[in-house]
């Protein structure tokens, strides 16, 4: 028997056409039945998106380019076009004859709760389907990419604070979302996190998400760590090692928030065994700022020996922060980091890196935070022109006829700051 016959009668093609995010659940993943026992459970919201409704069938798509890879080498991200309307979409193609057991099953959960959420800041997948040996995942395109992206093609020192606001609340809602729901969603970082060229944040990463609700009750805590954990060690919380629940998603956030702030990750550049000691004996990251470098290292010419670690070695407590996150005069303007945070933001930050996780707040309390009043304005409204001077991908020429190859070779040109071996729709 062949590997893709295998699969095939495994996860049941049916099965998996059945995973189509447009018709009804399928029978047995009904979200009030899996979640009956939940009192938290959260009513699950429609999608804001306007796309149509794309049918199963490869021959309803054009494939313009391959984006990125994943999945080691077994699988494609691709720019497609849906040939009916014109509208472009992401095509994750994953060849399921060349797949392991465990990558199989890994996917198969991953489907399986993608088609249970409906929530505006979740990465919708609008249909799954199997096109000869491959498993196909349509998603929509999300234009600016992922925030990652975003750090590593234009704000190599970090973003503006207001810009940021943006991002992380939409991450809370979509945390809210899940953690009510029951689950943990364990890859909580900037690279899983995607921007629609209209401003809308969602959060994708679904591979590593676990439940809570095991029997009909809520497990008090996950002692279960994640696969393939080595790529997120640096924005796992402290007690994962220990044993761990929804809490562990917002000291992921606070790493987040640092890593969009300070353009870097914290604990990066460490070796895994220093970096847990490190976590595990409570040193907390920080915002990079006028407040957390020394005096006598801003007065330096521009070095980012501040960002070695992640972890600021000094502190400027009790000094005055102003609320806009901009250069400060005091100093030398040279410098990447002579900029001052709120003092509403260095708090946020502060009490998602809790070394105790009963001290972290929920998402919803999160949400409620003060750092959160200074958005005024809808994303769609904010977000474009916050991220300037990045554009979003929106504008495709089609590599056709004589023009095929420089159409073509334009394309990737205009795509080739997005990081999508780590963009994990």
């Amino acid at each position: 028997m062949s590997f893709l016959r295998w699969v095939s009668e495994k996860l049941s093609v049916e099965s998996l056409r059945d995973l189509d995010l447009f018709g009804e659940p399928a029978q047995g993943l009904s979200p009030r039945k899996a979640h009956e026992e939940s009192r938290e459970s959260l009513t699950s919201l429609p999608r804001s998106d306007t796309m149509s409704s794309f049918p199963p069938d490869s021959a309803a798509y054009e494939l313009l380019t391959v984006i990125g890879r994943g999945l080691d080498g077994l699988m494609t991200v691709n720019l497609a076009q849906y040939i009916l309307t014109g509208e472009h979409v992401a095509i994750r193609c994953i060849d399921l004859e060349s797949c392991t057991n465990d990558m199989v099953t890994y996917l198969q959960a991953e489907l399986q709760v993608s088609k249970l959420f409906h929530h505006h800041s979740i990465l919708p997948y609008k249909t799954v389907f199997i096109a000869k040996n491959e498993l196909w995942v349509i998603t929509p395109f999300m234009a600016y990419g992922s925030a990652r992206d975003l750090i590593c093609s234009h704000f190599p020192d970090g973003m503006s604070e207001l810009t940021i606001a943006y991002i992380l609340l939409g991450m809370l809602r979509a945390l809210e979302y899940i953690h009510h729901m029951g689950y943990v969603h364990r890859s909580v970082k900037a690279s899983h996190v995607l921007i629609s060229a209209d401003g809308q944040v969602c959060m994708s990463g679904l591979r590593s998400i676990f439940s809570l609700i095991r029997h009909g009750q809520r497990a008090k805590v996950v002692h279960d760590f994640p696969q393939y954990a080595v790529k997120v060690l640096p924005w796992l919380s402290p007690e994962n090692l220990q044993g761990y629940d929804s809490r562990s998603d917002i000291y992921s956030l606070g790493i987040t928030a640092c890593e969009l702030a300070n353009g870097h990750v914290p604990f990066k550049d460490m070796p895994a065994t220093q970096m847990l000691l490190e976590k595990l004996n409570g040193t907390v990251p920080c915002l990079l700022d006028t407040t957390t470098i020394p005096p006598e290292e801003l007065s330096l010419k521009p070095s980012r020996s501040a960002a070695d670690s992640g972890i600021c070695e000094g502190s400027g407590a009790g000094g005055a922060r102003p609320s806009n996150g901009e250069a400060s005069s005091s100093s030398s303007a040279a410098h990447p980091y002579n900029r001052t945070f709120s003092s509403h933001f260095h708090a946020f930050v502060e009490l998602c890196l809790q070394r105790d996780p009963e001290k972290r707040p929920s998402a919803t309390t999160l949400i409620g935070h003060p750092f959160f009043k200074q958005i005024k304005w809808r994303p769609s409204e904010a977000l474009p022109e916050l991220l300037s001077p990045v554009s979003p991908m929106t504008n495709f020429r089609k590599s056709r006829s004589q023009d095929s190859a420089s159409g073509l070779a334009s394309l990737e040109s205009g795509l080739s700051h997005l990081d999508v071996d780590d963009w994990d729709f």
